[in-house]
């Protein structure tokens, strides 16, 4: 018997082999995402376990809108991933600690957060001169990309909500949401995994522990699942790279989405192109549709975070689709405008190459510094102030608390409706004034003469609105008045009818009664208090 003969492989071995290794990869992948999503409903319970005056604090903390840009910006520059960030911002949305508008500008902030690390791998080649200036050039154009974006989009969420308004009409069109502004308990996984993480709540009990846990879980959950599929597609070999995501510009904008889609990071692919330019395996040219590509893939952790198909959630997801879709129209369907970014970083490469120091003066200043400081110039733009209601039906007299925060120099305005049980956020709503326009939580109020009337329609049907009288001055109690108060009526088709008295100088509602049809007063909301904060 020739023992040195060649073994002869058996196909049905190689075949059971790769089926193994599908299997065990596809359990990973499942593995992760179950770990994900149960990091996202014990962040929420956590939230709602530290209860409002923590609601308070994350409300207070992005109530300018300036503020949670660059709080967005700073939360992902140090855990350098804007994945993270966006899972963390629709766990605090769906726990009532934050709402859309302030949500948005968060997301816009860590766009820009998540590009520091393809920057830090730029400066690894300062040694060498000419691969240095190339790696600077490729690291920043993200960069650029999106601060450009930002600098387009911030100003129109910021005096219209944009990007909120957008993604909310969205998000009601296409998705049929459960609840527009009501915020209650959100589940990821289910009702009968929900009850064992209320089981894991109850049992630990603190908060802050819960938090930590949830994070600690939810960003293990993300590095965890990069790595898996970084291995399995083999992006550690940069001739690779070359050989299937370069040929043209339509198959590396499709690479650059479906790669980054899969891993869930921009961060890891944006930084894969930075040492390919400096050594010259691909032009910047090249890897720009790429990198574009990525940052449309990126927005697939929002949408999986989303799962629940809640309003709010979903509509976060698109806020951050659109921000990144209407970055890439912008800078790649309009000539002049898409090379700005592109001349931007090939100044800075060509700078660095000059003063080798410029690169890290740039990642300080752009992603510490200025944030740091616009954070403190700002702290002062939001005014915010408690107002306390007495609610009054044939069966009890209870109060509640709403938090009205307004913007100065600014036509948007938000209110949080607090319970009066347990103190956490039950609702939120939007107040948007322009000249003789207010719009209360999609309700739109024309300040006109007495008698004008209009139709409309909300959930309790359809109604003829009419202004009966416009007061100069109302008194509500000894502490409480206001001048140019009007006095909208709603008759609804049932006869049944709502009164409304709403400030113009405050953009405020001092009272709400509920009239039935027998002219019984059914229920009746008074503002009692006002405390400045």
């Amino acid at each position: 018997m020739d023992t040195d003969a060649p073994i002869e492989e058996i196909p049905g071995e190689n075949k059971i082999a790769s089926w193994r290794i599908i299997v065990r990869n596809t359990a990973y992948i499942l593995g992760t995402l179950f770990i994900f999503l149960f990091a996202l409903d014990l962040m929420i319970s956590s939230l709602q376990q530290l209860g409002a005056n923590a609601a308070d604090t994350i409300l207070m903390a992005t109530s300018n809108p300036f503020t949670a840009l660059f709080i967005g910006l700073l939360v992902t520059a140090i855990i350098q991933s804007s994945s993270a960030t966006t899972s963390m911002v629709v766990a605090l949305v769906a726990s009532g600690a934050l709402s859309l508008q302030g949500a948005v500008p968060i997301i816009m902030g860590a766009n820009i957060g998540t590009t520091i690390t393809s920057t830090i791998v730029s400066l690894g080649f300062i040694t060498k001169k000419k691969e240095f200036k190339r790696a600077v050039t490729a690291g920043t154009y993200h960069d650029f990309f999106n601060i450009l974006t930002v600098l387009i989009l911030f100003p129109l969420e910021y005096y219209y909500g944009f990007l909120s308004g957008m993604s909310q009409q969205l998000a009601a069109t296409f998705f049929d949401p459960v609840t527009t502004g009501s915020v209650g308990k959100v589940s990821f996984l289910g009702s009968s995994l929900g009850s064992m993480i209320d089981q894991l709540v109850a049992l630990i009990g603190n908060g802050v522990v819960l938090v930590l846990l949830s994070f600690s879980l939810l960003f293990g959950s993300i590095l965890l699942f990069r790595r898996m599929i970084s291995n399995m597609l083999g992006l550690r070999t940069q001739e690779r790279v070359k050989q299937y995501f370069f040929k043209s510009p339509v198959q590396s904008f499709g690479w650059g989405l479906l790669i980054t889609a899969a891993i869930r990071s921009s961060t890891i692919t944006t930084s894969l192109v930075v040492p390919l330019v400096a050594k010259k395996v691909v032009r910047l040219k090249g890897v720009v549709p790429f990198i574009l590509g990525a940052n449309i893939g990126t927005t697939i952790t929002a949408f999986i975070a989303s799962m629940s198909n809640s309003n709010i959630a979903i509509s976060i997801a698109i806020s951050h689709f659109l921000f990144n879709f209407i970055g890439v129209l912008i800078f790649t369907l309009i000539p002049y405008v898409r090379t700005i970014p592109v001349k931007l970083a090939k100044g800075l490469g060509a700078l660095t190459m000059k003063y080798r120091l410029a690169g890290f003066l740039y990642i300080l200043l752009t992603f510490f510094f200025i944030p740091f400081s616009l954070i403190y110039l700002n702290k002062n733009a939001v005014d915010v102030v408690e107002l306390t209601y007495e609610k009054q039906n044939k069966s009890a007299t209870t109060t509640y608390k709403v938090i009205c925060k307004t913007f100065r120099n600014h036509a948007l305005t938000s209110w949080t409706v607090y319970d009066r049980d347990n103190g956490d956020p039950s609702q939120m709503m939007s107040v948007y004034r322009r000249a003789n326009v207010l719009m209360i939580n999609n309700e739109l109020f024309e300040l006109n003469q007495p008698g004008f009337c209009r139709d409309g329609e909300d959930a309790s049907g359809k109604y003829s609105m009419c202004i009966r009288e416009v007061q100069p001055h109302l008194v509500l109690s000894d502490e409480i008045s206001a001048d140019s108060v009007y006095v909208f009526e709603k008759t609804y088709h049932d006869s049944s009818t709502q009164v409304l008295y709403i400030s113009s100088v405050e953009n405020l509602l001092l009272k709400k009664s509920n009239v039935s049809a027998d002219s019984t007063v059914a229920e009746s909301h008074i503002l009692r208090h006002i405390a400045r904060m």
